[in-house]
């Protein structure tokens, strides 16, 4: 056993750990970074993400005429959050005004900070997250998902490198495959952390590593900070805490995240006498499928599509109106467990693949993670064929399916479920009233609506949304069929913080010397997205709660 006097623990090496060890040292505090994890591992499960912010106001924006400001996009967050929990005391109370300080943060001096330190985005904001079809509901009204050069890597590597200097200066001391299993408290402050030491394990990132005991550790300070993430990777947790209004929970899902995002300091922190709240808001996409080359236990990728795959359920029938690609994932995963079936499908064509399919994850877009602007232009706007990532999946995927006709199509898709549940016919008969709708500008349909409304947005137009066809045409074949599964991916709840990232005990007041930031914190306040976030809002959430915990704390001591 062994005892470190630092200024700060900080417990958890993803990004939020990196931006409050940031503000720490820089600030001349000496920071202890314990993680479970190899330091093959340094960054998390945000190394691995795409790399999408959420920036409100932005050139992006403005370059493609979108009008934006503080007060629409908190009416967007506000509507989608749908914060009910209300009241002094409530699990609400500190989500709403980490909410509102969020927005006015990624209207401000989000955009400035990040580009002091060398990030770039790419020249058009995505719009995720379109929403149920509201003026007054969920959804983004506007594009507002920028994509950072470097993808999820990029955003890590400043304060990655920032930790590492920190490190061959001493002011940071790095203990990698330390696991906590206790937070120290005495006379009703948190004044150290204890736990085992993990044998040494050189996996590579984001492979599981091993759990042996080889030892164990205790690290005191002045303050703790906790940044451990979420649930995702346990999906006995994710089951537990399913909310009844989502249905019931998935008997198969799929994971989006490394086995060790595994929610242990949730209850570590709950036993500590940490207040726990809104642990039934979580985030967990549709539009899941397994990787073919995965590297952790059960990897899936979302797939980020454009609007233009029709969508069906298990029995084939066409989902209806908002539940379009790209525009409400919890609406359409709520649907989804109304039908009694784990998957669902898309129904594409080659055309569509080739402009609207990416797939989330740094890994999974190596032109942008490698920062290849030419590269970026040459294959995704004037290339030929879908990025090559997407090509792999098309050819090594298990879940794809590709057909020159709908007959061979359906049949080559029942032989992907234990007994077959589609017919060519019916799924004839619905994309044909589709593809109808097509030949004139103006349509009743609500999915080609959507589709003309996307290309009206110049970001769309150029690299996004297909321009609208016969999906049945045979020049825009072959027709693909993908099978789609639950991802397990965010906690939405969590630790319970003020605006200064200190966590709130069962009374409602800060404990001494304890910290939350990040996932683990519902990214702020314990549930700042309430029941539906906009998307580009976690790794902001990691960085801002991160930062808010750094600064307070160095000012504190």
């Amino acid at each position: 056993m062994c005892v470190v006097d630092v200024d700060v623990i900080v417990v958890g090496a993803g990004l939020a750990g990196l931006a409050a060890a940031r503000e720490l040292t820089a600030a001349g505090k000496s920071v202890a970074l314990v993680d479970q994890e190899n330091p093959a591992n340094l960054g998390g499960q945000a190394w691995w993400s795409f790399g999408g912010l959420f920036f409100v106001g932005s050139p992006e924006q403005k370059r493609a005429r979108i009008t934006d400001s503080v007060e629409l996009a908190w009416r967007d967050w506000s509507n989608s959050a749908g914060f009910d929990r209300l009241g002094p005391g409530a699990e609400d109370e500190w989500a709403v005004k980490w909410a509102r300080a969020y927005v006015e943060f990624a209207a401000g001096e989000k955009r400035s900070w990040l580009s002091g330190m060398g990030l770039r985005w790419l020249p058009f904001a995505g719009w995720a997250e379109r929403g149920d079809l509201r003026a007054d509901g969920h959804g983004n009204s506007v594009p507002r998902f920028h994509v950072t050069w470097g993808t999820g890597t990029g955003v890590v590597a400043p304060f990655a490198a920032a930790a590492l200097e920190a490190a061959g200066t001493g002011r940071l001391r790095l203990h990698h495959r330390h696991r906590v299993d206790e937070l120290i408290v005495e006379a009703g402050a948190v004044v150290g952390v204890r736990g085992v030491l993990l044998a040494a394990d050189d996996s590579a990132r984001g492979v599981a590593s091993n759990r042996e005991v080889v030892g164990d550790f205790e690290l005191r300070a002045q303050a703790v900070i906790v940044t451990t993430g979420g649930i995702g990777a346990n999906h006995d947790l994710v089951r537990e805490y399913w909310p009844d209004r989502l249905g019931t929970p998935p008997a198969s899902m799929i994971t989006g995240v490394p086995a060790y995002v595994d929610g242990r300091m949730l209850g570590i922190a709950e036993t500590a006498g940490v207040r726990l709240v809104n642990r039934d808001r979580m985030w967990h996409y549709v539009e899941g499928v397994r990787n073919w080359n995965p590297i952790w236990p059960g990897h899936g990728i979302r797939i980020l599509s454009a609007p233009s795959p029709m969508w069906f359920d298990a029995l084939g029938r066409r989902l209806p109106a908002p539940y379009f690609p790209s525009y409400d994932t919890l609406g359409t995963l709520k649907y989804l467990r109304s039908t009694g079936y784990d998957h669902s499908w898309f129904v594409l064509s080659q055309k569509i693949i080739e402009k609207e399919f990416a797939l989330s994850g740094s890994e999974q877009n190596p032109d942008v993670t490698a920062g290849d602007r030419r590269g970026f232009l040459k294959e995704r706007i004037f290339g030929k064929g879908a990025p090559a990532p997407v090509e792999a999946f098309k050819a090594h995927g298990a879940d794809f399916v590709v057909a020159d006709n709908l007959d061979d199509l359906v049949a080559g898709m029942n032989k992907l479920t234990e007994q077959p549940l589609l017919d060519a016919g019916t799924l004839r008969t619905q994309i044909e009233a589709r593809d109808s709708q097509i030949a004139n500008k103006v349509t009743k349909d609500a999915q080609v609506q959507g589709i003309h409304n996307s290309r009206r947005y110049l970001g769309d137009r150029i690299g996004r949304t297909a321009a609208p066809h016969r999906i049945l045409d045979p020049a825009a074949g072959p027709l693909i069929g993908v099978k789609l599964h639950i991802l397990t991916r965010k906690t939405l709840g969590g630790i319970q913080t003020d605006l200064n990232s200190r966590a709130l005990g069962a009374d409602g007041a800060p404990i001494p010397g304890l910290y939350a930031a990040g996932e683990v914190a519902g990214f702020g306040g314990g549930g700042v997205h309430g029941y539906n976030a906009l998307e580009g809002t976690f790794l902001g959430g990691c960085l801002f709660s991160g930062r808010a915990a750094g600064r307070h704390a160095a000012a504190s001591l």
